[in-house]
């Protein structure tokens, strides 16, 4: 019985020193090889775009205008280009991989990365119609589909990396809208084409990011809120209530409280690791919430799951809760 417990914690103190050397492995020779950046208007894929291009990357920095992209270049290298980027427009898209082929010459992508939030009302779903479906999932879903499955034949050739960075809040469904079904569209795009093109020698990773200030907007979001709120139908409105959307309003400003990070240093360097690692993670998870709540709350039953977001968020006027508030935020 001891032996076999000794055999046990030897085999698992060798696999975890077996992960270690094996994620530690570099590419060698980063230079000149090219890398694809979307969303480099945002702060984030900006700082990604500078970071990658002090390593020795040739960064293609997809921004969506002219000017945003000419400030790009003001503070980098010459070797970093941008290109003009509207996921939501298929023109767009064609030009700026005709962009990334002249580019590379003939030698193949290397790596892409894949960053962009769209327009993203998050409310009841009642609230919602259909285009403010559209206004998220053509931009952060099928826009980044479309833009990666053009790009693959160029990933193919030079045996490159996609990196998908997606929002953990998006594994756990509770707000209505498109950010969480474009979230979980993504996860579910890249997990099969890292099957497949691992056959081709291409490697898909994810970087589930938690809640970072550098990501989050509360204004924007708040923006967005009010002015769905504003075109409600009497009905509606009045089965919602006042109180309701204040308070609502304000689980939302304590949740990215609590929850943000100010540090996006952490999410560019597992990029870089995606990026640069010879044996680069199926998913990186960063940051403490995407790593522990709203991990576990996606593998929480659902009952459980359901009573602590009930408790979270307001309930309208017309509910039969008995207590239409917040009882507590997380």
């Amino acid at each position: 019985s001891d032996s076999l417990h000794v055999a046990v914690l030897a085999s698992i103190f060798g696999l975890i020193i077996y992960w270690l050397i094996r994620d530690s492995h570099r590419v060698k020779n980063l230079s000149g090889k090219h890398v694809f950046i979307t969303g480099c208007d945002t702060e984030l894929g900006n700082s990604l775009a500078k970071w990658l291009d002090k390593r020795g990357f040739c960064v293609i920095a997809a921004c969506a205008t002219e000017k945003e992209g000419q400030e790009l270049q003001s503070c980098s290298s010459l070797s970093l280009k941008t290109v003009n980027l509207n996921l939501a427009d298929s023109n767009s898209i064609a030009r700026a991989v005709s962009f990334v082929t002249e580019e590379t010459a003939g030698e193949g992508l290397f790596g892409l990365v894949s960053h962009a939030e769209g327009i993203a009302p998050v409310a009841p779903t009642d609230w919602l119609m259909i285009e403010d479906f559209h206004s998220v999932l053509d931009v952060s879903l099928l826009g980044l589909i479309e833009i990666t499955l053009k790009l693959l034949p160029l990933l193919k050739k030079a045996k490159g990396r996609v990196v998908n960075l997606i929002n953990a809040k998006g594994l756990m469904a509770f707000v209505g809208g498109g950010y969480t079904l474009s979230t979980q569209g993504m996860e579910a795009f890249s997990d099969t084409l890292r099957i497949e093109m691992q056959h081709f020698g291409v490697k898909v990773s994810i970087v589930e990011h938690g809640f970072f200030k550098a990501v989050v907007n509360s204004d924007v979001f708040e923006k967005h809120l009010l002015r769905l709120w504003n075109r409600l139908a009497p009905e509606i409105r009045n089965s919602y209530g006042e109180k309701y959307l204040i308070e609502y309003i304000k689980a939302q400003r304590s949740s990215v409280k609590i929850l943000c990070d100010s540090d996006i240093s952490k999410v560019i360097k597992c990029m870089e690791h995606a990026l640069i690692a010879k044996y680069p993670r199926t998913r990186y998870r960063v940051g403490l919430d995407a790593k522990f709540f709203w991990l576990l709350l996606s593998y929480a039953p659902s009952c459980l799951s359901d009573m602590l977001l009930c408790m979270t968020f307001p309930a309208p006027a017309a509910s039969w809760r008995s207590v239409p508030g917040v009882l507590f935020h997380v």
